[in-house]
Formats: C-alpha cells, sequence, structure tokens
C-alpha cells in the first residue's frame, strides 16, 4: 500500500478535503486538500463541528463553513466563486440546472399579487414557467416583443412590477437586449429588479451587471462547462439578492452535485479560450452562410445585416458561438442539409466543445404545426449551429459539402 512521506497535521487529517480559504477553527488561510492544484471532489452530505461552541459561532454568522449538504459544498463554493469573479459579481449561486436556478430566482423575489414584465424570445421554457405556472400564485406576467424597450416601460405597473426578465442574445435569431436601457426603466419602478439571461453571451462577450443588471443567469450547461457533459447553472449578482435566492435553493433542493461543480470549475479554466475561438469561427461561418446561394437569411450579431448589429459592438466584446440560418425551400431541404452534415451532429444544447447542429421546429416546437411555429417566428426552413471549437476550415467544408449533397437534385433562385 502506498504510504505518505510525512504524517499529515491534525488539521489536514480532520478536514483534508476542505476548500474554502477560511478555517473552521478561525480565520487563518488553508490550502487546498494535500496542496492540490485543483480543487477537490468533496463527497460529503454533512459537516462536523468540534464542539457546540463552534456550531454557535456558525449559528451567529462569526463562522463562514458547511454545515449540511443542501446549503452548501467546498466543491461548489469553490466554483460559485469562479463564477463571481467572471461576471464582478459580489456573488454567485449554483445550481443543478440553468432552470432550477432561474425559477429560484424568480420565486426569490416575487409573490402573489406581484407583475413581471419579460420579453417574449426568453427561453421558451422560462416562458412557460412565467406563463403557466406563477398564474396558479396570483403572480401577473407581460410578455413585450424582442428589440423595443419602450414597450417595457409601457407594461411597468407601478408598485406591482418587481421583475424583468430578458435574454441576451436570445435563441435563436441571437436579438441582442438593451441592457443600460432596461435597467434605466427598472430604476424608474419601485423595487423593480433586472434579470438577464446571458448564457449566449458567457462573461467573455458580456457582462450585464456592468450595464445595470441586478442578476445574471447563465446555464452553466452550455460554455461554462463547455464539454457537453455535465447539467449546470448559475445566477449571480449582488449579495443580498444572492443571498435570497441561495436561501430559496436550501428549501427547494435543487442544488448542485459536488462531481458536477468540479466539471464546470474545470470548463471555466478554459471558457476565454474557447469563447474567442467560437467567436472567431462563428464569423467566418456566418459570413460564409450570408453569401451562400442556398441560404435565404442568416442570424448573427456580427454581421452588419442584424437588426442589433450596432447594439451588439456597443455592449459586447465578441458574438458568440451561435449562427442561426434560414435555406431555400423547406422544411425538406432544412432537414438535408442537416442530415448531410458529418462534422456537425444533430443535438439539442451549445456552448460545447462539439459542433451541434438542429432544425428548431423539430427539436424543440415538434409538437406544433407549421401555423403555430410561424406565428411564434419559428420556420421549418431554420437551422441553428452551434459552433464547437473544430478547425474552422473543416466546420465550412463540412457544411459546404452538406449543401451540395442537400441541393443536388434541387434547384432554387438565390
Amino acid at each position: 500500500m502506498p504510504t505518505h512521506s510525512r504524517p499529515l497535521s491534525p488539521r489536514i487529517q480532520s478536514h483534508s478535503l476542505a476548500t474554502s480559504t477560511q478555517s473552521v477553527h478561525g480565520n487563518e488561510p488553508r490550502k487546498k486538500a494535500h496542496d492540490a492544484v485543483t480543487t477537490p471532489i468533496v463527497c460529503s452530505s454533512t459537516y462536523v463541528f468540534d464542539d457546540t461552541a463552534t456550531l454557535t459561532r456558525y449559528f451567529e454568522g462569526d463562522l463562514e463553513r458547511e454545515e449540511y449538504g443542501r446549503y452548501g459544498n467546498p466543491t461548489v463554493r469553490a466554483a460559485e466563486q469562479k463564477i463571481a469573479a467572471l461576471d464582478a459579481a459580489e456573488d454567485a449561486a449554483l445550481f443543478a440546472s440553468g432552470m432550477a436556478a432561474v425559477t429560484t430566482a424568480i420565486l426569490a423575489l416575487v409573490k402573489a399579487g406581484d407583475h413581471i414584465v419579460m420579453t417574449s424570445d426568453c427561453y421558451r421554457r422560462t416562458r412557460q414557467f412565467v406563463n403557466a405556472f406563477l398564474g396558479r400564485f396570483f403572480i401577473e406576467a407581460t410578455l413585450v416583443p424582442p428589440g423595443q424597450p419602450e414597450l417595457v416601460a409601457r407594461a411597468i405597473k407601478h408598485g406591482k412590477t418587481r421583475l424583468i426578465i430578458a435574454e441576451s442574445p436570445t435563441n435563436p435569431y441571437l436579438r441582442i437586449a438593451d441592457i443600460p436601457t432596461l435597467a434605466a426603466i427598472k430604476r424608474g419602478a419601485e423595487r423593480c429588479n433586472l434579470l438577464i439571461d446571458a448564457t449566449f453571451a458567457t462573461p467573455v462577450n458580456q457582462r450585464p451587471l456592468a450595464l445595470g443588471a441586478d442578476l445574471v443567469l447563465h446555464s452553466c450547461t452550455k460554455y461554462h462547462a463547455g464539454h457537453n457533459d455535465v447539467l449546470a447553472g448559475a445566477i449571480c449578482g449582488n449579495a443580498g439578492l444572492v443571498s435570497l435566492v441561495r436561501d430559496l435553493r436550501g428549501v427547494l433542493g435543487g442544488v448542485l452535485d459536488p462531481h458536477a461543480a468540479f466539471l464546470v470549475s474545470r470548463g471555466i479554466k478554459t471558457l476565454n479560450l474557447r469563447v474567442e475561438r467560437q467567436n472567431t469561427s462563428s464569423q467566418r461561418i456566418a459570413e460564409f452562410l450570408e453569401a451562400h446561394p442556398n441560404v435565404r437569411q442568416v442570424f448573427y450579431p456580427g454581421l452588419a445585416s442584424h437588426p442589433d448589429h450596432a447594439l451588439a459592438q456597443a455592449q459586447m466584446n465578441g458574438f458568440g458561438g451561435v449562427v442561426s440560418f434560414r435555406v431555400h425551400g423547406g422544411a425538406q431541404e432544412a432537414a438535408r442539409v442537416v442530415d448531410a452534415c458529418k462534422l456537425a451532429t444533430i443535438a439539442p444544447s451549445l456552448g460545447g466543445v462539439e459542433t451541434l447542429i438542429e432544425q428548431p421546429a423539430l427539436m424543440s416546437y415538434f409538437e406544433l404545426t407549421t401555423e403555430e411555429r410561424e406565428a411564434i417566428g419559428i420556420y421549418d426552413d431554420l437551422i441553428r449551429l452551434a459552433v464547437g471549437i473544430e478547425d474552422v476550415e473543416d466546420i465550412l467544408a463540412d457544411l459546404a459539402q452538406a449543401f451540395e449533397v442537400a441541393y443536388a437534385d434541387v434547384s432554387h433562385a438565390a
């Protein structure tokens, strides 16, 4: 059996997996377990107190440490601190999924009789939660079209509107919310907060808190983790609001597993490298698609043709790793393009190292008719490409051959 070259100190023996920067015995700093370079995975559902005096100090707020797994975990806390730093936030709370994060945040900030204003292009499950679920608890919601902040201002019910929710960029058309204007509208409403879903942007491309938002949502499943191997979500913002959300997380139970938190932390180490690569690749791909004779329209904020291009230039550092486009023809032509891809694979989600492709009409809105989909702006000829970190020349070659195969026997005017 392997042996240690030197005996472990009593502190390391007792707390060898601790990852926080504060000791349970006081305020002296402590190292990671066994001087590990990476953050250890702490697999414990409960934590030991040396004596009742220490327990009393913990409940009085003199000690920052763990008590029970539903309220905190050292590996999770380490990941939260990294995510908060990325967004220049005072604090962050991690959850078992992006939906667990946003639903808990909303429930923490509104109550019966309150009102929410939300842009109609927010993530469809968030819309479903706000429209179909919150009404049971007498919480009203108003949906407004994207790109028209003046309609957000008109929708405010003074004394009742407690939350404005917007997404930037959005799925699948990559619309950009005017965050500073929304923040100004929020400041004009009594006790109202602004929550921005910035999953598509990441903190590399956009920091909503610096633009006036109160809270930022990330589905860390996507770019933060970056490898299509974990589910996670985060809420970032000022410490007071995040504390409210974290407290409710302890009640509702949507906590993140420490193994998942480790994977998120690992992904964060390469976040900037991956996003910069995806930004560059996506710009080239968008330009290639816009010039292709079988493509009728491309949606990417980095293109001058995008309706929010100027706004994206003003408040973003990069335009992201998702490109959506409509092809000539209809559902069959779009399906042929998708099926002919060899490098890009058919799957939902985005933000990973692999390039993924899908038809939103099938992947997310299959249960609706064509007419119902078009009524909400989802067309059968729409394709969404989530760009990975492969060589961009390979991705371009894959798309080029896919178009050749898909349109080999079909003639469409450009």
